[in-house]
């Protein structure tokens, strides 16, 4: 999941989301995505960006990597716990210390795990969510609530990380959407140490009629007190009901329209942007919001909208599943559920920023796959036939569309 563009997210791995280019070649290609700029230019920028990163982190101003100060963050620096401590903060950082905001934002995302994972048990009925937690020497942790095996649910997660680290002045500016300077005041050469916190969240229905729905919500900040916020909710499903997506979509409308007429459009087209498999022309899914390197305004107005956001998931997403967890479906239907689920590994793997830094710097492994169906199909050359179902949604995940 992420940290340049990424730094940090899938964020229970180290996860972010926005790469910024390096200068690249101009490049006019477009795509067929209705309403929406090709994101092919900027997620081989994001590439481009991380190996920019990985190559900064091996060097610094000159020194062999050997020299250079610790990133903080390995394959080896988690320790498992029976119970993470009240606050995976550090006990400076806290409420009343130097950075408040950092306390907040963990203890708001951690009160939406507990009342999320309730909820999805509910609505199961049969599985429970298992906790793991974690912790790492220099501070932070996390808490991965896993469930698997239900009556509804064949995957569900939801994971807690907080993140103490630093990184190339390189790597930071690659964690930013537009690539701003957030290493001010820094020396050049000199590492910038980070805070990132967050909650995602993958939840994957055994009943094709139940769409897949992802969500993250994390707060970013440097020891110098550069700061911002990321996140969104997304939802994924193998066939189309209009009424579905006028209720999720309306649901996240009426909580961006709380904050900011503004926001819902411009969230719902950047979703639209982001969430597209560049090598299929086509997007993992049907959309929702998405936002990124959000510090436009008081910090407290954005907590405000990513607690009310992350705290619509149940309302935006629960009464879909109720609906059709009983729906009757055919073999049929079950295979082509499996070849959408194999589009979505697909764009994870290759394209979702958090994943692929994760994967590349040394992020707890079980948090950053977490997002993975247990069971997914390729088909060689499947194209679904004329007037079907299949090739009703597929027009859907081609041309972008507008539900509310």
């Amino acid at each position: 999941m992420k940290l340049s563009s990424t730094l940090l997210f899938a964020i229970s791995a180290v996860t972010a989301k926005g790469f910024a280019p390096i200068a690249t070649v101009p490049t006019s290609r477009t795509s067929s995505l209705k309403g929406t700029a090709s994101p092919t230019v900027e997620k081989e920028s994001f590439q481009r960006s991380l190996l920019a990163a990985q190559l900064a982190n091996k060097k610094t101003n000159g020194k062999k990597a050997e020299d250079a100060p610790p990133v903080n963050i390995g394959w080896d620096s988690h320790k498992p716990v029976d119970k993470a401590p009240d606050s995976l903060v550090r006990p400076g950082d806290g409420p009343d210390g130097n950075y408040p905001m950092r306390a907040r934002f963990e203890q708001m995302i951690r009160e939406a795990q507990i009342s999320i994972t309730d909820a999805i048990e509910k609505i199961d009925g049969k599985a429970k969510f298992q906790e793991d937690s974690w912790i790492r020497a220099n501070g932070g942790g996390g808490m991965s609530r896993v469930l698997k095996d239900g009556a509804v649910f064949e995957k569900a997660g939801v994971n807690l990380s907080v993140v103490y680290g630093s990184m190339p002045q390189e790597a930071l500016q690659a964690a930013t959407e537009r690539g701003v300077d957030r290493a001010k005041g820094m020396a050049p050469g000199e590492r910038v140490p980070f805070f990132a916190c967050g909650l995602s969240c993958v939840m994957h229905p055994r009943n094709p009629h139940c769409p897949t729905m992802h969500f993250n919500y994390r707060y970013f900040e440097t020891d110098g007190g550069v700061w911002w916020f990321g996140g969104g909710t997304d939802i994924t499903p193998a066939y189309l009901n209009e009424d579905d997506m006028r209720h999720f979509h309306g649901t996240y409308k009426e909580v961006c329209d709380r904050h900011d007429p503004e926001f819902y459009p411009k969230f719902k087209a950047w979703a639209d942007r982001y969430f597209v498999i560049s090598h299929r022309n086509e997007t993992r899914g049907l959309g929702g919001i998405f936002f990124d390197d959000l510090n436009d305004r008081e910090p407290e107005k954005l907590f405000e909208f990513a607690k009310d956001a992350v705290n619509s998931v149940v309302p935006a997403y629960g009464p879909i599943i109720e609906a059709h967890k009983d729906d009757p479906f055919t073999e049929q239907q079950k295979q082509w559920q499996l070849m959408r689920r194999g589009r979505y590994v697909e764009f994870n793997l290759v394209y979702d920023r958090g994943t692929v830094f994760g994967l590349k710097t040394g992020g707890r492994i079980e948090s950053i796959l977490m997002s993975l169906p247990e069971t997914a199909r390729w088909e060689y050359d499947h194209h679904p036939e004329p007037g079907s179902p299949e090739a009703d949604i597929m027009d859907a995940f081609k041309h972008a569309r507008e539900w509310v």
